[in-house]
């Protein structure tokens, strides 16, 4: 199989990792069936509607399995076709959570999922991805500018990151494909952001 091919198997098997419905299935495990987090709350299929809906608890395990699903995603793709592999399965992780085809791609914000892509492959960009969103939601309290403001850190830090040759500890060295996935990530979480906001009145 050809190099260009394998990362194609990555990127599918990052993508039907992403699809996998974990706040569905923990909300119906959590009320016996008796709700859909699709059609409660704010309808998003995420750790915190599920959080909001049915108890803490129940976001948390939401919120672990999510970002389980990026880490995963990650290091199979890495498995299967390399450093190249493990961008491609990770960033298609977070378009499989968002968009899933199995739903009519209804799906969750990204969030999640993106932070355990990050683990798998920009590891060293955690904690700093960790103090802008915290930054954003203490200072902005608008959250439209905190996730433009994480999302341009992640950008311009993937950039830096590649361009200074800088360690990712145990992510793959830092080629053009970090900026480039990293960037395509950041967009499809701020498009759904947009497209998951309330219509004027």
């Amino acid at each position: 199989m050809s190099g260009a091919a394998t990362v194609v198997v990555a990127l599918l098997v990052g993508y039907l990792l992403g699809t996998f419905p974990t706040a569905v299935l923990v909300t119906r495990l959590a009320t016996r069936g008796s709700v859909d987090i699709r059609a409660a709350g704010s309808g998003n299929p995420g750790g915190v509607n599920t959080a909001h809906v049915v108890g803490r608890a129940w976001g948390g395990v939401v919120i672990a399995v999510d970002v389980l699903k990026g880490i995963g995603a990650g290091l199979l793709g890495w498995v299967i076709a390399g450093p190249v592999g493990a961008y491609a399965g990770a960033t298609a992780a977070i378009a499989g959570h968002i968009w899933p085809v199995w739903a009519h791609f209804r799906g969750g914000k990204g969030v999640a999922t993106s932070a355990g892509a990050v683990l798998a492959v920009f590891p060293a960009f955690f904690p700093l991805d960790a103090a802008a969103a915290a930054v954003g939601a203490l200072t902005l309290r608008n959250a439209e500018r905190a996730m433009q403001l994480s999302s341009t850190v992640w950008v311009v830090a993937s950039f830096t990151w590649w361009l200074a040759a800088l360690p990712t500890l145990w992510g793959p060295n830092p080629s053009v494909a970090l900026p480039i996935t990293q960037t395509i990530g950041a967009a499809m979480i701020l498009l759904k952001f947009y497209q998951s906001r309330p219509a004027p009145l």
